[in-house]
């Protein structure tokens, strides 16, 4: 296996990107291998990792159809359902309750 180099962080040379800055720029890895990474030490964990693609290798991003248009609002919808009164909530449910505020906590409801 052939080792990549390693940059301090912020330190990377130009024509790098990380998966955030490709997609700022519209761009996607496109397949390709990692091409570097820049570390940033940590007092007491290992260091905070950030692999960089080559620029001018991106591809540029597929555009959405409508199939995945409609695949992406179900899924939100299903989100914002709740699985105890079957209403929208009209925000996504927390994963820490399971149902929506109202149904979580009944008793503040009665006596508002």
């Amino acid at each position: 296996m052939a080792s990549v180099p390693v940059y301090p962080w912020h330190l990377a040379p130009d024509g790098l990107a990380t998966l955030r800055q490709l997609r700022a720029r519209g761009l996607r890895p496109g397949g390709q291998d990692v091409a570097a990474q820049m570390e940033r030490p940590r007092r007491r964990r290992g260091p905070l990792v950030a692999y960089l693609y080559e620029v001018d290798k991106a591809k540029p991003v597929r555009p959405m159809t409508p199939a995945k248009w409609a695949a992406l609002a179900k899924a939100n919808t299903a989100r914002r359902t709740c699985p105890e009164c079957r209403r929208d909530a009209g925000y996504v449910i927390p994963t820490s309750l399971g149902m929506c505020v109202t149904c979580a906590f009944p008793e503040e409801r009665r006596a508002a």
